[in-house]
């Protein structure tokens, strides 16, 4: 099997990945998974396509991830791995979709506005 390559968005965040036949290894920017996400929440959400499939032990995963907070970042590899899942084998997509991994969430921080402290919260106001 030649490698796959996919990408996801999320925030600020920005995942490239690469996927390939193997045992299971994720390894994002040459860090292991465990070291990059301590956290098992993040590491829950990243797996979530693997385990809705249960491929988990089937594709070694290498990560490019750039931009964004950590949520962010997580949230982008998981849309990255749907997609190269779906690219890998086209009869996954349902499954996937049904789940909500095939969808880029459009939520972007809001600017900031002139005249206000910050996107929508204004300066008080005085009367006098």
């Amino acid at each position: 099997m030649e490698v796959i390559n996919a990408l996801g968005r999320r925030k600020a965040a920005v995942a490239r990945i690469f996927v390939s036949e193997g045992t299971g290894q994720i390894t994002i920017n040459k860090r292991d998974i465990s070291v990059y996400f301590p956290s098992p929440i993040l590491q829950y959400v990243v797996k979530q396509p693997l385990n809705k499939l249960g491929v988990v032990e089937k594709y070694d995963i290498k990560v490019n991830l750039d931009g964004g907070g950590f949520n962010g970042q997580a949230g982008a590899l998981r849309l990255a791995i749907a997609r190269a899942l779906v690219k890998i084998n086209p009869e996954d997509k349902p499954a996937l979709k049904a789940d909500g991994f095939m969808t880029r969430d459009p939520r972007e921080v809001e600017r900031k506005k002139p005249g206000q402290p910050k996107a929508r919260k204004r300066f008080q106001f005085s009367k006098r």
